[in-house]
Formats: structure tokens, sequence, C-alpha cells
């Protein structure tokens, strides 16, 4: 039986910066583009045969904007995808798309592609907000696109949205949770603005709201999506049942990934490393794949237990500890008794037969506690 497997495709280029990013993309002339894809399909085509024991379960295109890339251009990147490694007839295949940038023409070859799965990057249905953010689009555009993407056969469609931005408050954020969920997409992303260093937004140090108002945010978007009929199964997720991620779900359970282009990562036989970051370097990739890996490095079993507690705890229904001990050869209850006990008597944490989770109150807070799942040296 073959092990699972997943692919993240980075596709690094956008029409403009946001000024809340710090993504590893750019402008890039069309010229540049295709010399990029070429370099990638290489990439696959040398890495395939390290891949052969493997069953891809899921994968991922992200940016980035994909969708600038014409529809052939995804066509002959699944194509490769599908000719190299053994794609599990089900798998999800999910792309990220910008409003403002699909046409019917592309969103047709991305279907055909195989793609089943959009994600379009919506963050505000306020065009005040949108702009403060440096978005190309306007709310009127992510309608026109939404349709779109129904139109062209996406049957399952995620929706970005963003919280705690600059002038924002509790009743516009409510108002854009509850129009969106109004769209019946099949899962819905919710994340709160950090400000990066090396951002503009870090530059110009925008004024946000306040610890309690994003705090009340947070609760308003459970509470408000649960009436619409998603469930929150991870810390920023929401989904209708049965349309969850699955490909961060494979993150968040440490399943292993394989990741293509500039600056991607990738978990493979108990290894992570990176590629490098230079895009005139990658475009000249030359079919080694170690001649493009960076910071390689091997896990001990600490760094297992530390990513399968921190990765795990985002998600609602948390770590199961027959998983941990089969992983392991020890109980959870051995290596972290005294983390489990301080959280537990605070009620930010809760052990419930198999599974040990956040509770409400946790998840609010859920920085500091991860933290405390480091193991010392």
């Amino acid at each position: 039986m073959k092990k699972e497997l997943e692919l993240y495709l980075h596709i690094p280029f956008c029409i403009r910066k946001c000024e809340y990013c710090d993504f590893l993309s750019g402008p890039a002339d069309e010229k540049s583009r295709r010399v990029y894809l070429d370099a990638m399909l290489r990439e696959l085509a040398a890495v395939g045969p390290q891949a052969k024991e493997y069953e891809v379960i899921s994968v991922y295109i992200g940016g980035g904007t994909p969708s600038l890339l014409p529809g052939d251009w995804m066509e002959e990147l699944m194509e490769m995808v599908r000719d190299t490694y053994c794609l599990k007839k089900d798998a999800e295949i999910s792309m990220e798309a910008n409003p403002g940038t699909l046409t019917a023409i592309n969103l047709a070859g991305y279907h055909r592609a195989g793609i089943n799965r959009l994600s379009l990057g919506c963050q505000s249905t306020d065009d005040t907000e949108l702009k403060l953010l440096g978005r190309i689009h306007t709310w009127a555009q992510f309608q026109e696109s939404f349709q779109m993407a129904r139109e062209a056969g996406f049957a399952n469609l995620n929706v970005d949205l963003m919280s705690g931005l600059p002038r924002q408050n509790l009743t516009s954020w409510e108002k854009s949770l509850e129009v969106i969920a109004g769209m019946e997409p099949e899962h819905i992303s919710a994340y709160s603005l950090i400000i990066e260093e090396g951002t503009p937004f870090a530059e110009k140090k925008p004024e946000l709201p306040d610890e309690e108002e994003e705090r009340r945010m947070y609760e308003r978007t459970w509470e408000i999506l649960q009436s619409y009929g998603y469930h929150q199964y991870e810390i920023s997720n929401y989904a209708k049942k049965g349309k969850e991620c699955r490909h961060n779900l494979g993150y968040w359970t440490r399943k292993e990934y394989l990741g293509f282009g500039v600056g991607s990562a990738s978990l493979f036989q108990n290894q992570r490393f990176t590629n490098l970051r230079d895009m005139r370097v990658y475009g000249a990739f030359n079919g080694n794949p170690e001649s493009i890996r960076r910071d390689r490095e091997t896990l001990t079993v600490g760094d297992q237990m530390e990513e399968t507690m921190i990765l795990g705890l985002r998600l609602l229904c948390g770590v199961s500890r027959n998983e941990f001990r089969k992983n392991f050869g020890r109980s959870v209850e051995e290596v972290y008794g005294p983390v489990l006990e301080k959280y537990s008597r605070m009620g930010l944490l809760k052990i419930e037969g198999d599974r040990i989770a956040l509770t409400r109150a946790g998840i609010s807070v859920s920085n500091p506690i991860m933290a405390d799942f480091l193991l010392d040296e």
C-alpha cells in the first residue's frame, strides 16, 4: 500500500504586492512567468522518482496569484503532475485565485486541468477596507469572480476574509461575515491581520482595532458562521460538512508533502527543507533537485513531538493520545504532563477520551499555550 503525499506548487507572481503581504511574490512579465513555469515542470519531473512509493492525495497551487497563469499553462502543469506522480482518483486539487484576475476562458482551462477547489481572496466586502489593504479588486469584482467560478463548474469554493484591519470595527466585520456566508461558499478562512516586518504596513503603522475588539471579532466569527451552517475545525477555518480543506488538514497532522517553486517548503522522509528564494537561479534549474534545496534538517523525536502538539492543537479536534503513543512509544502525559495539567486547571485545555484539545477560551490565547509545548534541549 502506497504512503500518502501532498504537493504544493508555488506561483510567485502578482499584479502588485498588498500592503500587508510578506509572501515571496511580486510582479513579472509574461516571459519571466514562462521561464519559471518551465523550471517548475523540470523540477516536478526530476523529483518524481523520489516519490514512486507514494500516492498524492492533494495538490495545492498557491502564490502569489496563480490565477495570473493562463488556463492552458495550468493544464500543462497538472498534466506533468499526473504523468509523473500517482495521483489519487479523488485527490483534492486546490488553486488560489484573486478577484480581478479571473476570466471565463481561464476558469474553463483550470476546470479542464482537474482543479476542483478554488480559494478566492476576498478579505473584505467593504471597498474602503480593500483599498487600505492595497487589494487590486473591488467588492463588485469579487462578486463577479465568485459567480463566474460557479458558472465554470466549481462546486467547492473557499473565501478568505481578514479581521483586525485598519479602520475596521466589529459592525463592518460582522457584515463581511454575513454577506459572504450568505453566498454559501463551501469553506471560509477567517484570519486576523498580522503586521509583518518589511511590509508597507509595518512602516506605516496603521491604527488597528484594540485587543478587546479583536477578541470580540474572533468570537463573533464563530457565532455568525455557526448560525449559517459552518463548523469551525481549525483556529481560522470553517467549513460546511465534509468540505474541510484536506490539504491543510495534512499540514496540521504532519502528512508528508513536497514543495515546488521558489521558497517552497517540504516535509519528506522525516526531513524538512526549503527551495532557494532566487527566481533567476530557479529559472535556470538544471534537473538536480539538490542544487536548489536549502536548510535541510533531519527531525529528532523531540522535534516530531513538538510539531505533533503545536500543529495538532490548531485543530478543534486536537491531538489523539493513542496516535501519540503509537508514533513515539510514550504517552503524551509522560512527555507533557505538567503542561497538560497547568492548562487543564486554567480551563484552556481539555482531555476527553482519546483527544487533547484547546477549549474555546484556550483558542483565543493559543500562541503562548503552544509555546509551552516546546521541549528543553
